[in-house]
């Protein structure tokens, strides 16, 4: 009996020690997962929103491996002259959504659509390039709706005289890179001339409806300013972790 009782004995402790053993081996191996460290791309200096990046400004951080993301930029190829969307730190890792460089460009299922003015009811006289408008169908053939579910850029907004609307001493984009709305509402204050062309950034299928519905005169668009363009964003490809 006793031999029975000290062989389930030696049997468990053999266990408890193996068990052990591994719990240390992983402990270990988290702790070296730990140490390993990858390169990413940072400023090597505070940042202001809108301001445009050099070569001269972007260094490399090591960072612990498992502190790394899918937004984390590996390596500076492409990124000079990109605009700075909200203020980097010193050393803080770079983010591809903190970048942007062709904020005013349609993407890759868009073009920009210059609107004919007798396809307009109405614009809000507020709206600038980079904004997001909402665009509403109106007239006798078609009920009121709105036409687009989604909110479309503003590529450009012109006077007759084919000036761009803004204010030249204090930039209504400048002001919201900057996330500075007080600046933003006042550079729209004192923007002078009134809108007479404005440029949409659509898809194909987006301009057909807008076309269709108003090419016959009987029914126009309203475009309207909207609180999405507060919003900011990009699409700078990430690298992979090697």
């Amino acid at each position: 009996m006793n031999r029975k009782r000290n062989a389930l004995i030696s049997v468990m402790a053999a266990l408890l020690s193996g068990l052990l053993v591994y719990g240390i081996y992983m402990l270990q191996l988290r702790q070296v997962k730990f140490q390993e460290t990858v390169d990413v791309v940072a400023p090597v200096r505070f940042v202001a929103a809108g301001e445009r990046l050099t070569n001269e400004l972007l260094g490399v951080k090591q960072i612990a491996k498992a502190s790394y993301s899918d937004e984390m930029l590996l390596a500076a190829d492409g990124l000079e002259g990109m605009e700075v969307v909200v203020p980097l730190g010193a050393n803080e890792p770079l983010l591809r959504w903190k970048v942007d460089k062709f904020r005013l460009l349609p993407s890759k299922s868009q073009s920009t659509f210059g609107i004919p003015r007798d396809y307009v009811l109405s614009v809000s006289n507020g709206i600038r390039a980079g904004d997001k408008v909402m665009v509403y169908a109106s007239g006798d053939t078609v009920a009121s709706e709105r036409l687009f579910d989604e909110a479309v850029t503003v590529a450009s907004v012109k006077t007759a005289g084919n000036m761009e609307i803004d204010d030249a001493k204090n930039s209504s984009l400048m002001s919201m890179a900057s996330g500075d709305k007080e600046a933003m509402y006042a550079s729209r204050r004192d923007a002078i001339g009134m809108i007479d062309y404005i440029n949409l950034n659509l898809t194909e299928a987006q301009w057909l409806q807008l076309d269709a519905l108003c090419k016959g005169g009987k029914s126009k668009v309203v475009i309207a300013y909207s609180p999405e363009s507060l919003d900011v964003g990009s699409a700078v490809p990430a690298g992979e972790v090697p």
